[in-house]
């Protein structure tokens, strides 16, 4: 009995030992499939990096199923139950893909959810999250995604069999049981805190970094609320900034369209362009008691005052048409209107060759030359433009020899300059500054007028010693140019010297030139050289370089000696007669007096003195006169001192400008123009330069169409241009003083054409000119006159009251220009446009 107790009891045992065993051999197994998922899927899909979706229901949805994973019993799992572990956080990086699949890549930055993307200060190391991550945000095809996340599955797993083989081939059967009992007990303990710390620690586990903390993994920052709750804090500021600032990006783009200040219509913005107040300057009422205008002082103005009760036209949709005119792409309506030309009663005096101006401004547009191309910016265009924009050849025919103009290929080519200096301007310039020293061009000497100028060559190379050139000549048999020099990128005006005074106040040029420029100055009493001598500074130079100079024909002997006499009567010396032997050619160069003496001691009173009562300055439509205006004494008048020497002079108030007399903004003078040279200095570099979307290469022609004291010219100082500055008749006087300073303008009337050329302006500027002009002519000719003169691709700034610029934008866009920008605030506004290539197909009636 003994031995069968025994027996049983020894038997009972080793059934109980067996059962043990196998228990713990299944709870082996168990446990290292388990450590085989977390493995996988710690290795696979790191957490944050790709777990979470767009929703917050798939989060849920993902994370009810890992609670439910991480609670089965370790024995149930199996390799089909641990491979389906993964699916729902494969599917999960699949849904969030297909969420924006139909425009991958272009979503804003805040469309994303906060964990879709790791924060800028937090690179990850891993680069299996990288990977995956590029491909939820990047990659639209699951089969793609699903395709990638197998590879690395099969990777890990590759890596996993290899370590494991070399560890079977490296332990004894008994260190290997030893280590199966350890490795049980610590699953055990691993399976009670599975839920709270779900972390298996082994080498090859890709585990994540932070710069913050190396030594914390991405699943321990995940597993901790706080921390987790941190990292989500920090990613939601991070969104929030990233967001202000797109906001703030948003509001400047929406600016652009609406001001070129950073302003918006919803009238939050506080300032203007650069700075200045939303109160643009303007004219103080008392100013206008105090200062003559151009139309008050020429007696023969031509008035073109409209009833104002008719109010502007609404023209916006308005049916454009091209203009049936002879002159065709070359249409100057003032200088071309044949009705008018054709009631002249003489052309002695070359009336035909000047002013004269419809009734009512044109309300056609002008065609563009077949061929036409943009214009070859500056300083290449001086020597060569498109043959297609200008294409005509009299010139290159008549004066090749003369190296005015060529023809080659597709470009119109300028090798010399003129007929005085066929081997090239900047010699015959040099020439002139050997001749008389005290020229000094560029400082004393600034601002020319070149009478006759034939392409402006000289004007052109004039820019190299810093001096402006306002060069003229006719529209005439010479055809184009004038032209030529502004599709050259030359300042140049199309004028003639016949029986009116020159568009330019009295004593303001510094230096007259006249190379070969055909005009009789001798004729009739000298009434053309007179009028030279009106706008000649005291101490200015006139340069004569014509063959009576140096020829000895009868024609010239006998010209000679008639200029001779007059200018002898006219008190002015002559300097020099210097030769120049390159060009074979000779210059007579004058000066005018600076003191009245000469005059009282003549002894024939011819040419006469003008009556006192003779406004020199007065120059719109004002008929020549055969006599000459005294120099003025008073030291506080304009032209008893020469201008500061250059560049001082542009920033330096005139010495002339009395501080008992109001300027033209409400301050005394001086501080007046100080005022407006700091303001246009703000704006033009805070908000023109930057601000407008203006390409600065590609502007050379500029205009200013209401300069007062020329500010916006002077600030543009370092850009490659020149202003063209236009004082209106009706306006302030003030031309005087933007010569003074350095610059150049012209008076005109803009309920007229100007005298230009169509397609020769880069940039139009016009400050509070439009709303001043409705009270006197209907906007639509004026903007049909913008549209002619500005090229294709060419600018329109206006600052004006609102208004006058919604009337101006409605214009414009019937004109097909690009409105690129308009601001209104406290009824003062700003307008950005560019005219583009439209050209209506059909033409106007013949009138």
């Amino acid at each position: 009995m003994p031995l069968q107790s025994k027996s049983r009891s020894n038997k009972r045992s080793s059934s109980s030992s067996s059962y043990a065993s196998t228990i713990t051999m299944v709870v082996f197994v168990g446990l290292c499939f388990l450590g085989v998922w977390i493995l996988t899927s710690n290795s696979v899909i790191p957490p944050q990096a790709t777990t979470r979706t767009a929703t917050t229901d798939s989060e849920s949805n993902s994370n009810s199923d890992s609670e439910e994973v991480q609670s089965k019993p370790e024995s149930n799992l199996n390799t089909e139950e641990v491979q389906s572990v993964n699916k729902p956080e494969t599917i999960t990086t699949t849904a969030t893909t297909t969420s924006f699949e139909d425009n991958p890549g272009d979503l804003p930055y805040e469309a994303i959810k906060n964990d879709d993307l790791p924060k800028p200060d937090q690179q990850t190391t891993t680069k299996v999250s990288a990977e995956i991550t590029h491909l939820t945000l990047t990659e639209p095809n699951n089969n793609v995604t699903n395709s990638k996340v197998e590879e690395l599955d099969q990777e890990k797993n590759r890596e996993q069999r290899q370590e494991d083989e070399s560890n079977d081939n490296n332990n004894n059967v008994e260190e290997e049981k030893r280590q199966q009992t350890q490795q049980q007990q610590e699953q055990q303990s691993n399976v009670e805190n599975i839920e709270t710390e779900p972390q298996i620690e082994n080498n090859n586990t890709a585990t994540t970094t932070t710069q913050n903390d190396p030594k914390t993994t991405n699943t321990e920052k995940n597993d901790d609320p706080s921390t987790e709750q941190e990292f989500s804090d920090v990613t939601n500021q991070d969104v929030v900034v990233q967001q202000q600032q797109q906001q703030q990006q948003q509001q400047q783009q929406q600016t652009q369209k609406h001001d070129d200040n950073g302003g918006s219509n919803s009238g939050t913005v506080e300032s203007f362009p650069g700075g200045d107040s939303s109160g643009i300057p303007k004219e103080s009422k008392e100013s206008k008691k105090s200062w003559s205008t151009q139309a008050a002082q020429s007696e023969n103005e031509k008035e073109r005052r409209k009833d104002e009760s008719d109010g502007p036209d609404e023209m916006y949709g308005y049916t454009w048409q091209l203009c049936n005119v002879t002159a065709g792409a070359d249409y100057i309506p003032c200088l071309d209107n044949e009705k008018a030309v054709k009631k002249l009663r003489s052309t002695r005096h070359f009336e035909h060759r000047e002013r004269h101006c419809p009734e009512e401004g044109p309300m056609c547009l002008v065609p563009v030359p077949e061929g036409y191309k943009r214009p070859i910016e500056w300083p290449t265009s001086r020597d060569k433009i498109w043959y297609h924009n200008v294409p005509h050849t009299l010139l290159a025919e008549v004066k090749g020899h003369q190296n005015w103009v060529k023809v080659t290929g597709e470009f119109l080519t300028f090798p010399g300059g003129g007929t005085q200096f066929i081997h090239g301007a900047l010699h015959y310039i040099d020439f002139l500054q050997q001749a008389v020293k005290d020229i000094a061009w560029g400082k004393r000497t600034r601002v020319v007028l070149d009478v006759g100028c034939g392409v402006a060559s000289f004007g052109g190379f004039l820019f190299d010693r810093d001096v402006l050139a306002m060069s003229f000549a006719p529209k005439d048999e010479h055809e184009a140019q004038v032209q030529f020099a502004l599709e050259r990128g030359i300042p140049a005006i199309s004028a003639v010297m016949g029986s009116q005074r020159l568009p330019f106040p009295s004593r303001v040029f510094d230096l007259v030139h006249c190379a070969r420029c055909r005009v009789p100055w001798h004729a009739e009493g000298g009434t053309l050289l007179l009028e030279l001598n009106r706008v000649l500074r005291p101490g200015g130079y006139f340069v004569w370089s014509a063959t009576p100079v140096y020829q000895k024909l009868e024609e010239d002997v006998e010209i000679w000696k008639a200029m001779s006499s007059l200018t002898a009567s006219m008190c002015w010396e002559l300097v020099t007669i210097k030769k120049d032997k390159l060009n074979s050619i000779g210059a007579a160069i004058y000066r005018k007096p600076t003191s009245n003496e000469c005059y009282d001691r003549r002894k024939h009173k011819q040419p006469s003195m003008c009556k006192d009562d003779d406004d020199a300055n007065a120059a719109w439509y004002v008929p020549l006169q055969t006599c000459m205006h005294r120099v003025p004494v008073d030291v506080a008048e304009r032209g008893t001192q020469w201008p500061e020497n250059w560049p001082r002079r542009l920033q330096t108030p005139p010495y002339w400008l009395n501080d008992s007399q109001m300027g033209i903004y409400g301050k005394p003078s001086s501080q007046d123009f100080a005022a407006d040279y700091e303001h246009w200095k703000r704006v033009v570099n805070n908000s023109y330069m930057s601000r407008l979307g203006i390409s600065w290469s590609n502007v050379r022609n500029v205009m200013d169409m209401r300069a007062v004291y020329g500010g916006f010219a002077a600030a543009m100082k370092d850009v490659k241009i020149w202003v063209m500055n236009v004082v209106n008749v009706d306006s302030p006087d003030t031309l005087p003083i933007i010569y003074e300073r350095g610059l150049f303008g012209i008076y005109h009337d803009w309920c007229e054409s100007f005298s230009t050329y169509p397609r020769t302006y880069d940039l139009l500027h016009a400050d509070h000119l439009f709303s001043k002009l409705t009270k006197r002519c209907k906007l639509g000719p004026v903007l049909a006159e913008v549209d002619r003169i500005v090229r294709p691709g060419g600018k329109l700034i206006v600052r004006d009251e609102s208004r006058a610029i919604g009337e101006v934008e409605n214009l414009l866009k019937s004109l097909h220009w690009e409105v690129r920008l308009t601001f209104s605030k406290n009824q003062e506004g700003i307008l950005s446009a560019q005219k583009g290539d439209w050209r209506p197909k059909t033409y106007a009636m013949s009138s």
